[in-house]
């Protein structure tokens, strides 16, 4: 995480002279817009807003009770009350089916297929952090906080528009957009230990119960919370009865299940449930099992022949896919996911097991009965193939017998079949039970459309004269050629400037630093120049004073950094754009602004190695030399300049006072004005 920060903001530093804070070009959805999608989210704040009511009412009533002696008054809290519980028990149920209104995330095709489960997006207040803010600036940075109002109102104008992010890749990039601002507006004007008072509201996903926080980790918990949720909704959106829309729908949810593995393994102690361990435990498992989903029917697309290889292969897949579905619904059973995660998700997982593992022995039965081999090579290759097929081995005849006689081969796949019905009826009565799953047109269909595919295949395998009772078929041993994979969120594809790069580089400019009040300082040129050593840039450091020179007599203290020269800005310049306004100041000498950091010890993240030795000859030089401003790079300028080569910096004790340091002890890595 850190190294993609750093990456961040190396890439910012680069741009931030050429950068005009526009504010961002990633805009939210139109709140007002009347999509099925929208009115559910608006849905889900109301019921969000309502549930949060109830609650401090709830909170209220119960203060009240246990507080009053009155027994009558006790009767009427105690009566209210139950009126509460009822309402937020109505409440929950609400949003428990909104969280299984899963056919509004689908894609629109006709084809049938099984639909995929999304998450609904955690809704969040409002948030003003203007004042708070522009006293941390005025406090912090000691400079006029209400200078930075605008870009204050695009940080939020950001918040804003990612609360309702576009259904696809660009609604992703503003979620990130936002992620990566918050590192930023983290180092800026969160010192450890300390938060800016204001409180990050969020509700829960799953619940609806309101969270709030005055960490800003939890604003980072929920936006990437909502960058996985998202995920899942284009992963559900996708059509998945073409190779391509199954690749995109792989890449969403593995997209997906990396957001949640991400937040499970960096953000702890989450206030929500939605954001608990054993919830995004759930979700992972959740969507690692969608993948294999798609994976399965990726290969069903890309493998349309039904050679004998090829159908065993696909009930292997099958019944991978109902092996990792079957876990998802043992997590889903187990306290305390299981107090709050929608039955409607639970039942639904659990006729997913069960679709596939009717599947993997349909596919089993047809590659039994439709079994042919031409060449004595062949035969062997199908028998390797069959031999691990099943979890156990079958009784009776070996592998090599069971694939040459015909009758032996029509058995188990008989048996394989029976086994498939039995597996398909209890997918559609599992799918009954559930209230939700019974509005799904497409699922009922999909249930109905396979059970009769095997009724149909048992029909036509079966003989009158079949007198002999059918044995109990293995299951099917799963076997996949494609392994879900689980992509963490690059946070460096998409690239930002820090809003607030006006205040300096933050290497410097940070809330972990503190600062002494910033000094204006006039100069006047002695004999000997300035008498003061720079180093580094962005921002130049003075690294040393001569003993009784004019920048001791001013005041200048070593360790302090310029910020502006004669009121010219200098927090993102250039070592050589620094010595240039140096050395083109007049007789009347100039004005410099000064910043020294309390804690010495951080100044190393900010000094820069490239440097030279200005003599007092240099500073003479012609007119065309001294009137070139550096606009490129430290390397370019010190040869214009005719600086000296980079040399290794030597180690010197930055708290050796102004009087201590002699005018011999300037190195070569420093320039001497």
């Amino acid at each position: 995480m850190m190294m993609m920060m750093e990456t961040l903001y190396a890439d910012n530093e680069l741009v931030a002279q050429q950068h005009e804070a526009n504010g961002s070009i990633r805009k939210g959805c139109d709140p007002f817009a009347q999509t099925q999608r929208s009115k559910l989210q608006h849905r889900r704040a109301r019921i969000n807003q309502q549930i949060n009511k109830e609650l401090r009412m709830r909170a209220g009533a119960e203060n009240l009770y246990r507080a009053s002696t009155n027994q009558k008054v006790r009767e009427t809290v105690a009566l209210e009350l139950s009126f509460v519980n009822s309402n937020l028990q109505l409440l929950k149920e609400e949003l428990a089916e909104l969280n299984s209104s899963m056919e509004v995330y689908q894609n629109e095709s006709e084809i049938l297929s099984v639909p995929m489960i999304p998450l609904g997006l955690k809704e969040t207040k409002e948030l003003d952090l203007t004042d708070p803010i522009k006293d941390f600036i005025s406090c912090h940075y000691g400079e006029d906080g209400s200078l930075y109002e605008r870009e204050i109102r695009k940080f939020l104008d950001l918040r804003q528009a990612m609360r309702t992010p576009s259904r696809n890749e660009a609604g992703i990039e503003l979620l990130m957009e936002y992620y990566n601002q918050l590192y930023f507006l983290d180092n800026r004007f969160f010192p450890p230990g300390r938060n800016l008072g204001v409180l990050f509201h969020w509700y829960d996903s799953l619940t609806g119960v309101p969270c709030c926080q005055r960490s800003l980790a939890f604003e980072k918990g929920s936006v990437l919370f909502n960058m996985g949720a998202l995920y899942t909704q284009i992963g559900a959106r996708q059509d998945r009865q073409s190779v391509h829309g199954v690749d995109m729908a792989i890449h969403a949810f593995q997209k997906a299940a990396g957001c949640f593995n991400y937040l499970k393994e960096n953000f702890s102690n989450a206030p929500s449930l939605d954001m608990s361990a054993a919830s995004l435990n759930m979700l992972l498992r959740l969507m690692v099992a969608q993948i294999q989903e798609c994976i399965f029917h990726k290969f069903t697309l890309e493998s349309p022949e039904s050679s004998f290889l090829t159908q065993v292969q696909t009930a292997r897949e099958a019944a991978k896919v109902e092996d990792v579905y079957t876990l998802v619904h043992r997590t889903m059973a187990h306290p305390p996911v299981k107090d709050y995660v929608p039955f409607s998700w639970t039942a639904m997982v659990r006729v997913k097991a069960e679709h596939f593992k009717a599947l993997s022995h349909f596919h089993a039965a047809c590659a039994l009965c439709d079994f042919s081999a031409s060449t004595e090579s062949e035969m062997e290759e199908h028998e390797k193939a069959f031999l691990q097929f099943h979890v156990s081995p079958t009784e009776g005849p070996s592998v090599s017998f069971l694939l040459r006689d015909q009758e032996e081969r029509r058995k188990l796949g008989k048996a394989h079949l029976k086994k498939a019905i039995m597996k398909h009826e209890e997918a559609m009565r599992v799918h009954g039970l559930c209230k939700i799953l019974r509005k799904m047109d497409i699922l009922q269909e999909v249930l109905t459309v396979a059970n009769k595919g095997s009724l149909s295949k048992y029909s036509d395998i079966d003989h009158e004269e079949d007198f002999f009772d059918i044995a109990e078929a293995p299951d099917v041993e799963p076997l996949i050629q494609q392994r879900p994979e689980i992509k963490s969120p690059m946070f460096s594809e998409v690239k930002v400037t820090d809003l607030f790069h006006r205040l300096g580089p933050l290497s410097v400019f940070s809330a972990k630093h503190k600062w002494c009040p910033a000094q204006n300082i006039h100069l006047e040129r002695g004999e000997e120049g300035f008498g003061f050593t720079l180093r580094g840039d962005s921002p130049v450091l003075i690294a040393g004073v001569v003993p009784a020179g004019c920048a001791t007599c001013a005041g200048v203290k070593p360790g302090s950094y310029i910020v502006s020269v004669n009121g010219i800005d200098c927090r993102w310049s250039r070592h050589a754009e620094v010595v240039q306004l140096l050395k083109t100041s007049g007789r009347d000498g100039v004005d410099i602004e000064v910043v020294t950091i309390l804690n010495p010890d951080t100044q190393s993240t900010a000094v820069d190695k490239k440097s030279s030795i200005l003599s007092t000859s240099e500073l003479l030089k012609g007119n065309k030399e001294n009137s070139r401003k550096s606009t490129s790079d430290t390397k370019g300028a010190s040869t214009r300049l005719l600086w000296n080569k980079k040399r290794a910096p030597i180690k010197r004790d930055l708290n050796v006072g102004s009087s201590q340091l002699p005018f011999s002890a300037v190195q070569n890595s420093e320039s001497m004005y």
